[in-house]
């Protein structure tokens, strides 16, 4: 009787299984009609207001990712126009040209991104991570030294390194830059976990409890 309860306990657990996994993932149409949809909303949005920076530059992430490059460009530029320091549109811009294999001017036109943003590690960090969403990892590394350079005490630049460089197999440089990472922010479970993984031994200090106010006396 045991082995008959165990044998439909296992084929109940292998149907529930099967049930689980028939879930499929959605098709190309089902994208693209999503996409048409959103497009819709965001040209709606654009109509009603069209100095929406974030409705233009959502409307040219769209046109970029079907491959139409010039309308991609103009929606970020449009962005540009209404939000000067949009950094994910001006990433984009650089990308657009990246793709219309036009190097030398992407160079130019980042470089000219980048030094608007020496006067702030916030902002340079920001730019820095817009760059590294669209796969320009060259332009990122350059914000983030430059980020180290106007705060040498913030953390995040230098775990972004680390797992720059971790992902580019260079596991001594991104071993240095994720201890100096956990050195100014020890806790970020990213990072030790990482470093755990690198053989590094470390350790996560406490932090203190919180003192528990003394209750007044009863009168």
């Amino acid at each position: 009787m045991t082995r008959i309860v165990t044998v439909l306990a296992l084929l109940l657990a292998l149907s529930l299984a099967g049930c689980g996994s028939s879930e499929k993932a959605p098709t190309s149409d089902q994208v693209t009609a999503a996409a048409q949809t959103e497009k819709g909303q965001l040209l709606e949005k654009i109509d009603r207001r069209y100095e929406n920076p974030e409705a233009h530059y959502k409307l040219g992430r769209l046109y970029y990712n079907e491959g139409a490059l010039d309308r991609a460009d103009f929606e970020y530029r449009v962005t540009l126009g209404f939000d000067p320091v949009h950094y994910r549109a001006q990433a984009g811009v650089v990308k657009v040209l990246e793709d219309q294999k036009a190097p030398q001017r992407a160079q130019t036109i980042a470089e000219l991104y980048i030094s608007q943003t020496a006067v702030s590690a916030k902002n340079s960090l920001r730019l820095g991570k817009a760059f590294e969403n669209e796969g320009l990892s060259e332009y990122a590394l350059s914000c983030y030294y430059q980020t180290i350079g106007l705060d040498p005490e913030m953390a995040e630049p230098y775990k972004l390194l680390g797992f720059h460089y971790l992902n580019a197999g260079d596991k001594v440089r991104a071993e240095e830059n994720l201890r100096r990472s956990f050195e100014l922010n020890p806790y970020q479970p990213d990072v030790s976990g990482e470093l755990g993984r690198l053989g590094v031994i470390i350790t996560t200090p406490h932090q203190p409890a919180e003192a528990i106010p003394e209750q007044p006396a009863e009168q």
